[in-house]
């Protein structure tokens, strides 16, 4: 073991330590896949990553995420995370403005858009509606009748999304789900606020199998219902979503389009630095 640079990030929340937390380790060419994972799966956090040496010319870095049971192509809380830890340490983008993310499911942009750090969406790899079967399934893992759930979508970018639209941010609030019953789906939920809210909608993340089942601010799911819910004109931009806020948290999840582009923005904190052995 070695040491190399450790920190610890919040995103999505403009209040530290109520976002989503994010264990960071710089330096990380030479580890492997396993070790990586035994390390993510030790911090018991949503996602751990490894920022290594690009290996596209394209890119300023490049960074593997893990959650605590499986490697990633792209995640959205760890991207922004990522970002600020890479730039505290001191990196500089060579493209200017904007930096230029390598992970598995390519290159990312990240930028600054005021005291906001925002990814543009990467595109949906699958994104079609979710067959009969398993929107009934989905309704009993939530355990709510099915005809409570008004539609539901694949809504794949990395992560197996399955986005679900309730009536309101009330019932996303009251939601009960059953764990046992989730086996390996990630579900995606999201209700409207009232028009006096301060934010337009509300989400939460659930996911099967994993020892964190529900993620307090989560921004590939957001990225993913934000075009959902664009197509469907149930949403205009921008908007903010709240998340987190059953776990105590205060994320808040700011979306916006850009050149053509969705955009997935929030407050990211540095609260940690030092180093870990590995």
């Amino acid at each position: 073991m070695k040491a190399r640079p450790y920190s610890a990030v919040d995103v999505f929340s403009a209040d530290p330590y109520r976002g989503n937390p994010l264990a960071v380790v710089h330096g990380a060419d030479g580890l492997s896949a396993e070790e990586m994972q035994r390390f993510a799966t030790w911090t018991n956090l949503s996602e751990t990553t490894f920022l290594l040496t690009p290996s596209s010319p394209e890119a300023d870095y490049r960074v593997r995420i893990f959650s605590a049971k499986e490697e990633l192509p792209f995640a959205g809380h760890p991207t922004l995370g990522s970002a600020k830890a890479w730039l505290d340490a001191g990196g500089s983008s060579k493209f200017g403005g904007t930096l230029v993310q390598e992970c598995a499911a390519g290159l990312i942009p990240v930028r600054a858009e005021g005291d906001l750090l925002a990814f543009e969406a990467p595109p949906l790899i699958r994104y079609e509606p979710v067959d009969e079967p398993l929107t009934r399934r989905i309704a009993a893992v939530l355990g709510i009748p099915r005809d409570a759930i008004l539609a539901a979508s694949w809504l794949v970018n990395g992560p197996q999304w399955i986005g679900v639209r309730l009536s309101s941010a009330q019932e996303v609030l009251g939601l009960e789900p059953d764990p046992a019953k989730a086996g390996d789906l990630e579900i995606g939920v999201v209700g409207p606020h009232e028009s006096t809210e301060e934010t337009q909608f509300e989400v939460r993340a659930f996911v099967g199998g994993d020892p964190v089942w529900e993620d307090a601010v989560t921004g590939s799911l957001n990225a993913g219902l934000a075009q959902w819910l664009i197509d469907t004109k149930l949403a205009t931009l921008p908007y903010t979503a709240s998340q987190g806020t059953l776990l105590g948290r205060q994320g808040r999840v700011h979306v916006s389009l850009r050149d053509g582009g969705i955009w997935i923005g929030g407050h990211v904190t540095s609260c940690i630095e030092g180093t870990v052995r590995l």
